[in-house]
């Protein structure tokens, strides 16, 4: 048996083909795996999902999230890591966003829409 071939054949052999080509690219799932790890920490997405609306210096992040600094700041290094956030220092503050890019502007998006039909006001 060809490996293009399916255990039932429905004459769509080239998006058999396409999706088998898709599913063997493993490290492209561990990677997205890895994005949602991160975010699959309550803690973790409310910090995210707060550095999507502003920019802040821990001290602030910890007092809008109820939690101490060194846990913010371990969430924090988390985002960073994988590209999620960006910090700039100013003075003797460290400020943090989230990152201007297609990844993370995607996942607030994703955010959004889920809490939106989940939480329906």
């Amino acid at each position: 048996m060809s490996e293009n071939v399916l255990p039932h054949h429905h004459n769509d052999d080239e998006r058999a083909e396409h999706l088998r080509e898709q599913l063997d690219k493993t490290d492209n799932f561990q990677i997205v795996a890895e994005v949602f790890k991160q975010l699959s920490d309550y803690s973790r997405l409310r910090i995210f999902w707060l550095l999507c609306h502003c920019e802040e210096c821990v001290t602030n992040i910890s007092a809008l999230v109820n939690m101490t600094s060194p846990a913010v700041s371990h969430h924090l290094s988390r985002l960073k890591a994988n590209n999620l956030i960006v910090s700039s220092r100013r003075g003797k503050e460290v400020y943090y966003k989230a990152a201007d890019t297609e990844q993370s502007n995607m996942l607030h998006l994703a955010i959004e829409k889920v809490m939106e039909i989940s939480c329906p006001e």
